[in-house]
């Protein structure tokens, strides 16, 4: 048991730094698969104006052209590309740690092989992790995605929106808002992500008798695409939340005082049906990106090990 622990410390920062590279360009393919589906999402979940995700997609269009489903796009860019670097590096360390538990307790085999909840325990930390990052620039890209269009427009890129924020009530309140349903979210959201994903690989390879390595990469596609389903449907409505605090005004304009008061105005206002609305682009949009993300990072980490 010891050997097998010693082999997992083993190039320890090197496996770390792939699993950070690994992600990156995962992330890569995440924003620019799923740009042009989160802003009609966005727009969906902060305004009133369009009865469905067509209405708003071709209102977008139409009023503002091909390049508004981009908006926003270079934050992310550089941001989500961090954060999903963040995550694999976060999701990989843990999993290793939690191996290394299980190897002292002589529990999960000779590899301590993580139980479901431990995949889950491991998810939540990456997502965590990388709320840090995901919080502020999510709530840039917000404010780009929902701001008036033309001469109305409130901010003239990412550094002058980080700067016009900031100045509103500082950093934390200002830059950070609604960071703690960002952590909420980013925990549920990324435990039921990584749990899904590596339930049908491991599921696949026991199946037919494989090594994880040996599944097609049509495989690690669609198992990806598929938690991306769970992802999105088991935390939507705390980023419906996370999405109405982000776009909502400040001093007198400011509707939501805290993410219990966003939660109960919208529940009275809009019912349960509230805390789903852009649920159908946000799901379109999830089968293709998390697709995209965990076959670029599965098949970099094949190519780089």
């Amino acid at each position: 048991m010891a050997d097998v622990a010693a082999e997992l410390d083993e190039g320890g920062l090197t496996r770390t730094l792939k699993d950070l590279f690994a992600g990156a360009t995962g992330g890569i393919a995440q924003v620019m698969l799923g740009q042009p589906f989160d802003i009609v999402k966005v727009r969906l979940q902060t305004s009133n104006a369009y009865p469905n995700a067509l209405v708003a997609a071709k209102s977008i269009y139409a009023n503002e052209g091909a390049l508004a489903f981009y908006k926003g796009t270079l934050t992310p860019l550089i941001g989500i590309g961090a954060c999903v670097s963040v995550q694999f590096g976060a999701f990989h360390q843990a999993r290793r740690r939690l191996e290394e538990y299980n190897i002292s307790k002589g529990v999960g085999g000779a590899a301590g092989g993580l139980s479901y909840g431990q995949y889950y325990l491991a998810g939540a930390f990456a997502g965590i992790a990388s709320s840090v990052i995901s919080g502020p620039v999510e709530h840039v890209r917000i404010r780009l995605q929902t701001q008036p269009h033309g001469e109305k427009r409130l901010y003239s890129g990412p550094l002058d929106c980080v700067r016009k924020l900031s100045a509103h009530r500082g950093i934390l309140a200002g830059l950070y808002r609604g960071e703690a349903v960002t952590i909420l979210r980013e925990a549920q959201a990324y435990g039921a992500w990584f749990l899904a994903f590596e339930y049908m690989m491991n599921a696949d390879a026991h199946r037919n008798t494989i090594e994880r390595k040996e599944i097609s990469s049509y495989k690690v596609a669609f198992y990806g695409g598929l938690a991306g389903e769970a992802l999105w449907l088991t935390s939507y409505p705390l980023d419906v939340v996370k999405s109405k605090m982000q776009s909502d005004g400040f001093g007198k304009e400011q509707r939501y005082k805290t993410m219990r008061d966003c939660f109960a105005q919208t529940f009275r206002s809009e019912g349960l049906r509230g805390f789903w609305k852009g649920i159908l682009p946000t799901l379109l949009r999830a089968m293709p990106v998390s697709a995209g993300t965990f076959a670029v990072v599965e098949m970099t980490m094949r190519a780089i090990n």
